[in-house]
């Protein structure tokens, strides 16, 4: 596909592995650029760009080894070194391997939600572009992982455009907020927000926008806190600070990116004030944020990814006319993309041309005809300068044409 080259998606999701196990390969955004280009650049990866969201981690490479369970249990070791080769050993055997045409047919599924665990959920397409963004800061992508996500999202934005398949979108803030709503929950209950991301923030808001108003926010970042908490008409705290709160709760929010549970027994016991009345708790961190023995312990609601995934299957049976559609759409966008992959093939080995040519026109100036030019006036030396830039930037132009236009008329 790229010459010598491949390009590839490993994919770890909801339909090969439970969300816990999902939620080991996550890596910090601070973490990204050192870990991910130590990997690189052993295994040298041409590029690379790394997915994370909360159902699903995926690796976009282009490289010119075969990327098997092989290559993967090397990957895998390098990428988490604190991994048994129990868990490498699953990694590399479950992942979906993706190649070629293939890979890019399942990145456009992707961005058009069509593969998520909620189908029309738009988030994706934010995450994907916010994805390729950080790897690109991080000097991990190149010239064919770009093709391939500005694409891909052209192509998303089309779907939701020309088709159903967000209407009443039931994204992972708006699951979780029907499940509290079904639990009748008094409009002034006292909502633990802990965690000041996208996804927090949106789930904030969403609740502030139905009548909810007594919101505390705790976030590592005090200035991401207090920006929430200010959105929101509430107080914001540093997270180390946790256990110095004493007002209580009836509902906590929780989604970091912490590789640990952030809600240990001794905080919960410490929120709580010694109230025993059923608590709920929203916990949508991978991995997540509550740790499990708060739950045998105590009287608690818990709405958790895997919950919310138990109920997008059903949205997956309701949307599946509008799957179709898109299907339809997906098609016509790999067909598009083959077209760019060629043309961006030609442009590449094109792009010496320009070069070539200033050799030829310096040679022509300064060697072959020094002499002649000597004898002209200005005016002459202006008009003929004029000719030749002229001439330059047709000799730079005509091959590209031609050379597409050869590609379309073989179609």
């Amino acid at each position: 596909m790229i010459r010598d080259r491949s390009f590839y998606i490993v994919a770890f999701t909801h339909r090969n592995m439970s969300v816990a196990d999902i939620g080991m390969l996550h890596i910090n955004v601070a973490d990204q650029k050192e870990r991910l280009s130590k990997v690189k650049n052993h295994l040298e990866i041409d590029e690379l760009m790394f997915l994370s969201t909360c159902n699903r981690v995926e690796f976009s490479l282009v490289c010119s080894d075969e990327v098997n369970a092989s290559f993967l249990a090397d990957f895998c070791k390098l990428l988490y070194p604190n991994m048994n080769e129990d868990q490498v050993s699953m990694f590399a055997g479950q992942a979906e391997i993706y190649k070629d045409q293939i890979a890019v047919s399942h990145i456009l599924a992707v961005a058009s939600s069509i593969d998520s665990m909620v189908v029309g959920e738009r988030e994706i397409i934010t995450q994907v572009r916010s994805a390729y963004e950080n790897s690109k800061k991080n000097g991990l992508t190149g010239d064919y992982i770009r093709l391939v996500v500005r694409h891909t999202i052209e192509t998303a934005k089309r779907v939701y455009t020309e088709t159903s398949i967000a209407t009443k979108p039931v994204s992972v803030v708006a699951l979780a907020y029907h499940k509290l709503r079904d639990l009748n929950i008094s409009l002034d209950a006292r909502i633990l927000i802990i965690g000041a991301g996208v996804t927090n923030t949106n789930m904030g808001r969403f609740l502030k926008k139905h009548g909810f108003k007594n919101f505390t926010v705790f976030n590592r970042t005090l200035s991401k806190a207090e920006q929430l908490a200010a959105d929101l008409n509430g107080r914001a705290f540093p997270l180390n600070t946790i256990l110095e709160f004493n007002e209580g709760f009836d509902i906590i929010i929780a989604c970091t990116g912490a590789d640990t549970h952030i809600i240990t027994p001794e905080i919960y016991e410490q929120l709580l004030l010694g109230e025993s009345s059923r608590k709920v708790v929203i916990d949508i961190a991978i991995p997540q944020d509550l740790h499990p023995e708060i739950l045998d312990k105590h009287t608690v609601t818990h709405i958790s990814v895997d919950l919310l995934q138990k109920v997008s299957n059903e949205n997956l049976k309701s949307r599946s006319q509008e799957i179709q559609h898109v299907e339809e759409i997906l098609s016509e966008a790999l067909y598009d993309f083959e077209q760019i992959e060629k043309i961006r093939a030609v442009e590449l080995v094109m792009r010496t041309v320009p070069e070539k040519v200033k050799e030829i026109k310096s040679t022509a100036l300064n060697v072959v005809f020094k002499n002649d030019l000597q004898k002209l006036d200005d005016e002459s030396k202006e008009v003929l300068d004029k000719i030749i830039g002229y001439m330059e930037k047709k000799y730079m132009s005509v091959p590209m044409l031609m050379a597409k236009e050869i590609l379309l008329k073989n179609q």
